[in-house]
């Protein structure tokens, strides 16, 4: 599924089954039939021939308690218990009535007619479908391929713009085999994600995700604390460009990682050339002067080996490439990268030997250095021209790997950035989407001294939405560059035409296109 077809409006059909999605039941009796045994008797053949209307309903009660050494008139009325236990889920009801607008929508289930008309009198809004498909009424089951060409045929229903939802994977599978988009009901969770997931634009339920919590993307961590920071702020703000989503600290001069006090670290937090390489890039209204005054002290805090560190304080003597990778992307954007050269060149072998694969000192994961890599190699053209085919080469290595949210969101950026097809990637950062529009998780950053993880919804929604409609325009360019080409040659051949018929007309020659 592509981003443009990932909306309102990619399908128009929906088709639920009836038990154990729209109702509940419950195999539990007053008889001494046993909830397993009656589970049994409806995976019997004959139970199949009755829900067909092959049978009369006692004729399958009379077969299957002779198939079991049962009564049957226990059978039935072990049955009958079943049908009063019917229980509509509302709120299964209330989000397909949302969903509806729009689209036609259709049940599909493997029930008797004596069960459906006693079904059909239990409060579930029958109103809301356009049409319900009994297997009695069809003479046919499901998973039998017979049932859902009913169904197409009469619906007119096109596969590939209709969702099913069942909760039996037999049934699923072959759905697919006509390919139409199913969704396993598990849980009412889970299936509602994967429907607005597939019914609404998963671009503008993100933006609204971020503009409702605008001024609560909060950070917390893999032990469940909450924690005030400037550094997702500060790559949000990049991100979406809209300063009244974030909230951060401003300095004149070098930034700190949190707002105020360190929290689960030393209460005094020095300040950090990572976060202030970040601040410096992104933060408006910071003048040159305050930058050069920066850069000039960042300089001091090189070690052995030239090699920028990670914290103003020498009692710290802390190395990450990552935030070489943002320390050079401050330097190389204000003209001083050259200042840098061991620096790069250590980047580079890191990029080189893939030593980012499992993540760094400060930073979880592969795809945070290849993401922040792309801030450096846009801020320098010779950064460019020296990494990009390794770079790109990086890039590919990642497609379909592993990953959260915030991993799939940088990695689909990242392919963005080199012109590579992350359609695999795309398809499922937009399965993780959660209901309120947002991504969760996405572990991006981490306490170096105790492993303990740091993830923040906003970031990797704001991350996911810019990738999301870059990759949409990525997508569609390689098409609309063909069109835009025809265009040209057409109103080329257009003028030759109007230049052979006004100069050589007259003479004899004739030219139509």
């Amino acid at each position: 599924m592509t981003i443009a077809t990932a909306n309102e409006h990619a399908y128009d059909t929906l088709i639920f089954d009836i038990g154990d999605v729209l109702f509940t039941w419950s195999a539990g009796t007053k008889t001494t039939i046993s909830p397993k045994t009656l589970h049994k008797i409806l995976q019997t053949a004959t139970w199949f021939e009755f829900e067909k209307g092959k049978i009369s309903e006692a004729e399958s009660y009379a077969t299957v308690a002779r198939e079991f050494g049962l009564d049957a008139k226990e059978v039935e009325e072990a049955f009958q218990g079943a049908r009063d236990s019917l229980t509509s889920r509302s709120f299964m009801v209330n989000l397909i009535r949302e969903l509806k607008p729009g689209r036609r929508v259709y049940a599909m289930s493997n029930i008797s007619a004596p069960d459906w008309e006693v079904l059909r009198t239990k409060g579930a809004d029958w109103d809301i479908f356009d049409g319900v498909f009994t297997s009695a009424a069809a003479g046919e089951r499901k998973p039998n391929l017979g049932y859902y060409r009913h169904v197409l045929k009469v619906t007119g229903a096109d596969p590939k713009r209709t969702i099913f939802v069942d909760d039996k994977l037999e049934n699923l599978v072959t759905a697919r085999s006509f390919g139409i988009t199913t969704v396993l009901y598990d849980t009412f969770e889970n299936v509602e994600r994967a429907l607005r997931n597939l019914c609404s634009n998963p671009i503008s339920r993100a933006k609204q995700f971020l503009i409702n919590n605008a001024g609560r993307h909060l950070s917390y961590t893999s032990t469940g604390e909450v924690i005030r920071e400037n550094f997702a702020q500060l790559l949000i703000l990049e991100a979406t460009r809209n300063p009244s989503l974030v909230e951060y600290i401003t300095y004149d001069g070098a930034f700190n990682f949190f707002q105020g006090h360190g929290e689960l670290t030393t209460h005094e937090f020095p300040c950090d050339l990572d976060t202030t390489s970040i601040g410096l890039t992104i933060a408006p209204n910071i003048d040159a002067a305050t930058k050069s005054r920066v850069m000039d002290t960042m300089l001091q805090y090189r070690n052995a080996d030239n090699v920028l560190q990670v914290y103003f304080d020498d009692r710290r003597p802390r190395l990450d490439p990552v935030v070489c990778v943002n320390i050079l992307t401050l330097f190389y954007s204000n003209g001083r990268g050259h200042e840098l050269d061991d620096t790069l060149d250590w980047v580079y072998s890191v990029l080189e030997n893939r030593a980012y694969l499992e993540g760094t000192r400060y930073y979880e994961g592969a795809e945070t250095f290849l993401f922040f890599m792309t801030r450096l190699l846009a801020a320098s053209p010779s950064v460019r021209r020296q990494f990009g085919a390794l770079f790109k080469k990086r890039v590919a290595e990642r497609i379909g790997t592993t990953g959260d949210a915030l991993a799939l969101a940088m990695r689909v950026h990242c392919c963005n950035e080199v012109g590579l097809d992350a359609a695999v990637d795309v398809e499922r950062l937009l399965a993780l989407q959660q209901v309120d529009g947002g991504w969760n998780d996405g572990w991006f950053y981490k306490y170096g001294s105790t492993d303990i993880k740091i993830a923040n919804r906003g970031l990797t929604t704001a991350i996911a939405i810019e990738a999301l409609q870059r990759s949409a325009v990525w997508t569609c360019g390689m098409f609309h560059s063909w069109n835009f080409l025809f265009i040209v040659i057409l109103h080329a051949f257009r003028i030759l035409q109007s230049f052979f018929h006004f100069f050589l007309g007259h003479k004899g020659f004739s030219f139509y296109f």
